[in-house]
């Protein structure tokens, strides 16, 4: 598609720089854009425009984590650590999804309130269940946000009722759900999705890698969150020098791999490492580490070793889908482990949060998350008029106070892939 979009315009070029003009056009050429102008180029003066006046406009963001059956739980258990709220609240809820009734009323209200934030691509757990999670990618699909979906894989250390029977028998189903439907969604595509490594054998892990070169599927899985957690990977995979190492071991952590980690509150300098090596992406999810008493995971080391970094909104550990929320968090944990943890490392600021969300993460997907020249066209249309102040504000000072006081009433228009949604 073929059009212009006239505004208040902010995008990230890079963590440092945060690019802002004011009745800038944004100009959208077959779905890609063609840059931003103060004036409209003579090659594109027969494109329609649309002016959003003074509202502003902003690349879509980036959802790298998130759990679509948790929705229907979010805020509850927020006084338990990760094990124990798995086994109170998250196992229990996830078993319902074999009814596939339920899973359909559930995934239409997380599908439909995902589609009024500002997250145009995310990654997104399902459960165990196969048809199920194909149910959730038909709403998702419907939504036209661009997403990953994982069937989740777990064959150890789960309820009896939530764990399945072997790693053949998980794999089997695993590979029969993607050929059902990897050609079946233009927009929702399947995700090699162990859950974590307490959850998954030595054979569901080896055989997992086997299944995601095949196919050439992206992964998603979740690393050093808890210390708990990192304890009990260590007893079960004693061979392993660090948790990372067990993903490596069995090729899940590689560069021919492209490969998202929710957390990373306590990763080594070994598995720092690891990650940069094979660019593996860090979904930071502030909040949930917070409300599970995991930590805080130390970004501005990661962003120095250049291990890209996204955002994640860690449903329902965390307790909102909107990356704006994951955004202000990000900042004041930063805060928080400079004050109280490591003063060496400077809080993040707004330039870098806003990186985060848009470019960091949204380059998971391609080149998307930024105006600039050759990125897909992801964008959302703000509508700030009523957080009233008596201060004139600049347009970055505008998406900072969006930032912190936005809901979805302030969204007032959608374009993922340079279609609106």
């Amino acid at each position: 598609m073929n059009f212009i979009l006239r505004g208040s315009v902010c995008y990230s070029k890079s963590p440092t720089e945060l690019v802002t003009l004011e009745k800038g056009y944004v100009v959208c050429k077959d779905n890609v854009c063609e840059g931003v102008y103060t004036e409209i180029p003579e090659a594109y003066k027969a494109y329609p425009v649309k002016d959003c006046g003074e509202r502003i406009i902003i690349p879509g963001m980036a959802d790298l984590h998130t759990h679509a059956p948790q929705y229907t739980f979010r805020g509850l258990g927020m006084d338990k650590e990760l094990l124990d709220w798995l086994n109170a609240y998250t196992f229990p809820e996830e078993a319902k999804y074999e009814d596939e009734g339920y899973a359909r009323q559930a995934y239409q209200k997380f599908a439909s309130d995902l589609k009024q934030t500002t997250t145009t691509r995310a990654c997104i757990f399902g459960t165990i269940h196969p048809h199920s999670t194909e149910i959730l990618m038909e709403q998702l699909e419907a939504t036209g946000l661009i997403t990953y979906v994982g069937k989740v894989n777990m064959d150890q250390n789960a309820p009896d009722y939530l764990c399945e029977s072997s790693a053949a028998e998980s794999v089997i189903a695993t590979e029969k759900w993607i050929n059902t439907v990897q050609s079946k969604f233009k927009n929702t595509k399947p995700m090699i999705t162990p859950r974590f490594v307490p959850s998954c054998s030595g054979e569901l892990l080896e055989k997992l890698h086997d299944v995601q070169e095949k196919y050439q599927l992206p992964v998603q899985s979740h690393l050093s969150e808890n210390m708990g957690e990192i304890q009990l990977v260590q007893e079960l995979f004693p061979q392993s020098s660090c948790y990372a190492d067990v993903y490596h071991q069995y090729g899940l952590i590689d560069k021919e791999c492209k490969t998202v980690m929710a957390h990373c509150v306590y990763c080594s300098e070994e598995e720092m490492k690891l990650l940069k090596e094979n660019q593996v992406y860090v979904a930071h999810c502030p909040e949930s580490n917070a409300n599970l008493a995991s930590g805080i995971a130390p970004i501005r080391k990661y962003m120095e070793h250049h291990i890209p970094i996204g955002l994640g909104s860690d449903v329902a550990a965390g307790s909102k889908l909107s990356i704006f929320y994951a955004m202000q968090d990000a900042i004041v944990m930063s805060k928080m482990r400079w004050r109280l943890v490591d003063n060496s490392l400077a809080p993040l600021t707004f330039e870098e949060a806003f990186y985060l969300a848009t470019k960091g993460g949204g380059s998971f997907f391609g080149k998307v998350g930024s105006f600039e020249p050759g990125y897909e066209f992801d964008a959302v249309i703000l509508d700030d008029k009523n957080l009233e102040t008596l201060l004139q504000l600049s347009i970055k000072e505008r998406a900072e106070r969006m930032m912190y006081l936005a809901d979805d009433r302030n969204i007032v228009g959608k374009y993922v892939a340079g279609k609106e949604v």
